[in-house]
């Protein structure tokens, strides 16, 4: 039982989410916390704060991290993170000296397409992409049953598409990306200024938060949605509608056959899939002498960032093992670790 444990970290804009997940995925133990965004020691302090107190109840041999921004290709260090302090920060070898563990670090939302392949909604499907729709907008690849990661370790930044020119600022420096339109943010933006404009919308929002407008997320707006608010409903739709002109893009370049929705966002099921599978439908380039691909939720939910980057960090640790047992006996040769699943 010892070698099926280990940790996965999901490092979000706003919140820490961390768990013990066993071989088949299941999470025995979780803790979630709000991102430090003071400095990058902040953060660090929380992550090995994090996995001291699950390893008082469990043993474990691994961490896998998933963070929200470039990491390269080597999956050890934070290249770039829009929404954090990190920059060419060396996550894996300074959890690794903190934790004593073995550690892997990717992208987050790599760690959650990794999940839903291995366990969620993705199985037995070779070519899929995954978007994650949280404070910004996460994606993924897997071709031919293999993650994608490009050259340099960060391909899937698909929320960083510019889909307006000229469009509203991004954290990220450009203008008009896509992650400014079907995003949690663009939803909590678009609530907020409801608030601000003392629209009727906005005020039924702050009755649903006894008037906090920093309560106001997009939880709250998926849950008047539900109810039949029209103004919630709408938010959600324009929200949808720039989701799916998103994905025809991605159909456009890489032609997967699914697509699986997951994030926060993705809380909002049908409210949200139906007009970004509407959008998709007028949008896809070749529509109706091509097949469509499915647009899906994800099946994990939130936990899916951990337990992809508590299984990748499981099988990458697996193959270092037997590359060390089948490691050539000339002094200074390379061993390559390679296979289908990491």
């Amino acid at each position: 039982m010892a070698e099926r444990l280990s940790i996965g970290i999901d490092i979000g804009g706003t919140r820490v989410k961390a768990g013990v997940v066993d071989l088949d995925g299941h999470v025995l133990e979780r803790l979630s916390r709000d991102t430090p965004t003071t400095s990058p020691t902040a953060v660090l302090d929380a992550i090995a704060d994090i996995v001291a107190t699950l390893r008082r109840h469990h043993h474990v041999t691994s961490v896998g991290i998933g963070a929200a921004g470039f990491v390269d290709a080597t999956q050890s260090t934070v290249l770039f993170s829009p929404h954090l302090a990190w920059r060419h920060e060396p996550l894996r070898d300074a959890v690794r000296r903190r934790t004593g563990l073995s550690v892997l670090v990717d992208n987050d939302a790599n760690a959650a397409a990794w999940a839903e392949w291995r366990f969620g909604a993705a199985q037995n499907e070779e070519d899929m992409i995954c978007l994650t729709l949280g404070t910004g907008i996460g994606g993924s690849l897997v071709i031919d049953g293999r993650p994608h990661r490009g050259r340099f370790g960060i391909a899937g930044e698909f929320g960083h598409m510019i889909v307006v020119p000229d469009g509203r600022a991004c954290e990220c420096g450009n203008r008009g990306c896509l992650e400014q339109y079907a995003s949690g943010n663009a939803l909590i933006r678009d609530a907020r200024g409801a608030v601000d404009r003392g629209e009727d919308y906005g005020k039924r929002l702050l009755e649903r938060v006894d008037g906090d407008v920093e309560r106001v997320n997009g939880i709250v707006v998926s849950e008047l949605a539900r109810e039949g608010d029209e103004d919630a409903i709408r938010s959600l739709h324009d929200v949808g509608s720039w989701l799916g002109v998103g994905i025809a893009n991605l159909a456009a370049a890489f032609d997967p056959g699914l697509f699986v929705v997951g994030g926060g966002v993705s809380d909002a099921d049908q409210l949200l899939l139906e007009p970004a599978r509407d959008a998709f439908r007028h949008t896809l380039t070749g529509r109706g002498f091509r097949p469509e691909a499915l647009i899906v939720r994800a099946h994990l939910g939130n936990d899916a960032g951990m337990i992809g980057a508590a299984d990748m960090a499981r099988t990458v640790r697996r193959r270092a093992r037997r590359g060390r047992r089948r490691r050539p006996r000339a002094e200074g040769s390379l061993v390559r670790l390679s296979g289908r699943r990491a």
